[in-house]
C-alpha cells in the first residue's frame, strides 16, 4: 500500500515551484504552531527593512511577472 507521503514524493517534480514552496510552508507550520507568531514577527521586520532600503534608494524593484518567470525557470 502506497502512503500519502509516497504519492506526494512521486509527484514532486510535476508541482510548480510556487506550489511546492506553499506545500513546504504548510508542512513546516504543522510541526510547531507556537513558533508561527515568532516567524510572522521576523517576516514583518524583514518587510519593514526592505521598505526602508527601497525608500533610501539602496535597492530597486522588479515586476511580479519577472519574479515568477525566474522562479518557474528553475
Amino acid at each position: 500500500m502506497v502512503t500519502i507521503s509516497e504519492k506526494i514524493a512521486s509527484q514532486i517534480d510535476s508541482i510548480p515551484p510556487v506550489e511546492r514552496a506553499e506545500l513546504i510552508e504548510a508542512l513546516l507550520r504543522s510541526f510547531d504552531r507556537n513558533r508561527q507568531d515568532s516567524i510572522d514577527k521576523k517576516w514583518a521586520e524583514e518587510a519593514e527593512s526592505r521598505i526602508d532600503a527601497y525608500e533610501q534608494g539602496k535597492i530597486t524593484t522588479c515586476s511580479l511577472e519577472e519574479v515568477f518567470a525566474r522562479i518557474n525557470r528553475q
